[in-house]
């Protein structure tokens, strides 16, 4: 595995994905079902807008499409951790397939209702939400470790074209052959892409894959690893501070156009081509900035450049005007929510990969949901210009404050599978579901080394806490001073083995070897679990083993 580049290094190309054959090969695919998704939203709307109440069912739209990614992305990353993300993604694309080709079925029959349309996106957008996180849980087997970043940001260019070439696309059809045919369009799309992955050939594992864990218990661990992983929230905490005010151009970009610019619907949407534009330029260029700069530079850059745009878009009302600073967000908010992306993929390990991605799915779609709330509420007490101005000068604030919050090095992260405790030797047998199992492992410290050896126990515990372990404590043996006790519970026996077997990575052993280097002898674990799981005299290996009697047989009646 490669190792991330340092600044100064520099990124391979922008296109540099695009030599690996499964890239080549399957990101156009996905391109083209981004496409059919922002066509087939496009499409319910204009259903609903000459309908009853259009200006309340119309926003609804949007909410069943945005709705299913805060309440299933997090489900779908374990889904993803789990199973082989290629089946995942033909099984769900099959699924929205079907759907998008009864929702036409049922608009041809005249039976489209706002209910049934909202119900029918709703349904479709839970397929997005199972998508997503096994699609960037893949792009780390697709591309190497330093082409990561361009991959990302290849994808962020492929949104956008969906989000501009979409909707063109489906006012077109619903011009020329109506409303159903958009969504026979969206069907044809994730057919192409299930299509696709059938045909392609993944490259075989190294490793051999993870035991599949239950869906709770692999939950639970998910959420565990993103709270006790400090590289992970800081990362978690910059994308909310850049989304929360970044997020009033696309939650109030309608009302810039109308009040501020005037313009009509077709210069409306090059405004939005403008943004496409500007994700295009970042995939280009990102990757030779991030040659002569830190990722915590390129953030904080991206952050105040954005401001500055906010700020024009409201005080200078030329379309003109508007369309080179549309560019400038464009490539601002790709070069941000495409780094922090592919920095979180450089310090995931493999197991929960896909479950800290949907984390971080919820965390960006959630910020979007309330601060456009927000923002509107704001707009609506203060108007657009108050708004935006102050957004701006919000995102100036917590894009400087990056300068505090550093960005992690991802290059101190070495997320490679490592299962150096080797395998669990018990002399009885222990059911997977029963726990809870302490893990007690003594240390024996010379005196002068005390002060040494507590310190390094800090990352001790956040390893622990973050594979798997529901508490930790370090305990002094009052007798012994020179011997220290650790002490750390895990729920069950199934999840303390896939801590010996799945969960250890290159960076927990580094962490154990920097503990260890103050420790006089080996260290002495034991497994202690609750009486009632211990092995039966009947069961022990010296027990006298009793001769069962055989079944009775009956004989036929004659």
């Amino acid at each position: 595995m490669t190792t991330d580049p340092s600044p100064g290094s520099g990124e391979p190309g922008a296109f540099a994905p695009l030599r690996r054959s499964g890239f080549r090969w399957l990101w156009p695919a996905i391109v083209v079902s981004y496409v059919g998704f922002w066509g087939q939203t496009v499409g319910a709307q204009w259903l609903l807008v000459n309908g009853p109440n259009a200006s309340v069912t119309v926003a609804l739209i949007q909410t069943a499409a945005t709705l299913p990614m805060m309440l299933f992305t997090l489900p779908g990353g374990v889904v993803a951790d789990r199973f082989d993300q290629r089946w995942i993604i033909v099984v769900v694309q099959t699924y929205m397939a079907v759907g998008a080709f009864s929702l036409a079925v049922v608009t041809a029959l005249g039976l489209a209702s706002p209910p049934v349309v909202l119900a029918f996106t709703f349904l479709l957008a839970i397929g997005t939400a199972f998508q997503i996180p096994a699609w960037q849980s893949s792009l780390p087997d697709i591309v190497p470790r330093d082409e990561l970043g361009a991959a990302t940001r290849l994808d962020m260019v492929g949104v956008n074209f969906g989000r501009a070439a979409g909707p063109a696309i489906a006012g077109v059809l619903i011009g020329a052959a109506g409303v159903p045919w958009v969504f026979v369009l969206t069907a044809a799309t994730a057919l192409i892409l299930a299509g696709t992955l059938l045909t392609w050939r993944r490259p075989a594992r190294t490793l051999a894959p993870p035991a599949r864990e239950r869906f709770l218990p692999a939950l639970r661990a998910g959420v565990r690893y993103v709270r006790h992983d400090a590289m992970v929230r800081r990362i978690l905490l910059r994308a909310v501070l850049f989304i929360a005010p970044a997020t009033i151009l696309w939650a109030l970009i309608p009302l810039v156009a109308t009040e501020r610019l005037g313009v009509d619907a077709g210069a409306y949407g090059a405004l939005f081509g403008a943004l496409g534009l500007g994700a295009i330029l970042a995939a280009l260029t990102v990757g030779r900035l991030r040659g002569v700069m830190a990722t915590g530079t390129l953030l904080v850059l991206s952050g105040l450049l954005y401001a500055v745009v906010l700020a024009i878009l409201v005080l200078v009302p030329v379309f003109v005007v508007a369309l080179a600073a549309l560019i400038l967000a464009g490539a601002a908010w790709t070069a941000v929510i495409s780094t922090l992306n592919a920095e979180l993929q450089f310090v995931l390990p493999s197991w929960v990969r896909a479950r800290g991605l949907s984390v971080y799915l919820v965390t960006f779609t959630g910020s979007q949901a309330i601060a456009s709330i927000l923002w509107g509420q704001l707009a609506a007490w203060t108007g657009v210009v108050a708004a935006f101005l102050t957004a701006g000068v919000l995102l100036a604030l917590t894009s400087v404050s990056g300068v505090l919050l550093r960005m992690p090095d991802v290059r101190d992260a070495d997320p490679r599978s490592m299962p150096f405790w080797g395998d669990v030797n018990v002399p009885i047998e222990i059911q997977p579901t029963h726990g809870p199992i302490v893990v007690s492992v003594e240390y024996r410290v010379p005196a002068a080394d005390d002060a040494a050896f507590l310190a390094t126990t800090a990352d001790l515990r956040r390893s622990r806490l973050r594979n798997g372990a529901s508490r930790w404590e370090l305990y002094r043996v009052a007798e012994t001073p020179e011997v220290f006790v650790e002490s750390f519970m895990v729920d069950t026996w199934e999840e303390h083995q896939a801590q010996h077997r799945d969960r250890l990575t290159a960076a927990d052993q580094r962490i154990e070897a920097a503990v260890q280097a103050f420790v006089s002898r080996p260290p002495q674990g034991r497994h202690l679990i609750p009486p009632t799981m211990a092995a039966s005299p009947a069961d022990s290996p010296d027990a006298p083993r009793r001769r069962r009697p055989r079944p009775r047989t009956r004989r036929a009646p004659r």
